[in-house]
């Protein structure tokens, strides 16, 4: 009769402790949802040196750009959901920004951003733009007509490249789809990351340049 007892009093505790757990669960779930979704923690890529990205120009192809036609950013599928309800943008904007705080949906409803292209600060989300490095228009002509959509796809929400930055949304309008040799950003300290993070991108996704683009390159890495 004891071992019956002491039995129960074993399932009894087991129970007890899964009840708990599961209203703590409950308890976070509500917490969160009220609080507004937590975007996915992503660091910035880490720029690389001038020397391994001069190594990494040398290894590109000299090609001239192909023509534009048949390209539209809808053949660059973004942003992509990047899990607990945030997408591609938001991350960037949780990312790039200071003390940015959330709606429940990720939609950032505070917070200040600092372009990297020209140091200008904003507090509004709609003020800036996510930028790629690369510009779709620009890898579309250099290689990515060929690419599968899937593979587009990952260019265009590439988190883990230096490829997206929230920056200023005029300044991204007057870059476009333009390579160094046709624009720069306006902050030139920020030339030789510029640079350094173009050469990455193109490298990895084996992309070409022109025969300008890499001198405007070579010139910006100068300034490392």
């Amino acid at each position: 009769m004891a071992a019956r007892s002491f039995r129960l009093s074993v399932t009894h505790r087991i129970l007890l402790v899964v009840a708990v757990l599961a209203v703590a669960l409950f308890g976070y779930w509500a917490t969160s949802r009220g609080a507004g979704a937590t975007p996915p923690t992503s660091g910035a890529p880490v720029p690389v040196g001038a020397a391994d990205a001069q190594k990494q120009l040398d290894e590109l192809t000299i090609a001239a750009r192909t023509s534009m036609d048949g390209y539209s950013r809808e053949k660059f599928p973004h942003w992509d959901s990047q899990g607990s309800g945030c997408d591609t943008r938001e991350v960037v904007l949780k990312r790039d920004g200071k003390d940015v705080k959330t709606d429940k949906d990720c939609k950032p409803t505070s917070g200040t951003w600092t372009s990297v292209y020209d140091e200008e600060t904003w507090t509004k989300a709609t003020d800036v733009d996510i930028d790629h490095m690369v510009p779709l228009g620009q890898a579309w002509a250099s290689g990515a007509k060929s690419w599968t959509t899937e593979k587009r796809e990952q260019f265009a929400n590439d988190l883990t490249r230096p490829q997206l930055f929230a920056v200023t949304d005029n300044v991204n309008q007057q870059k476009s789809d333009k390579a160094p040799d046709q624009w720069k950003p306006p902050l030139v300290a920020f030339w030789c990351t510029y640079a350094t993070d173009w050469i990455v991108v193109k490298h990895y996704y084996g992309l070409t340049i022109t025969q300008a683009e890499k001198t405007a390159l070579t010139d910006m890495l100068r300034r490392c």
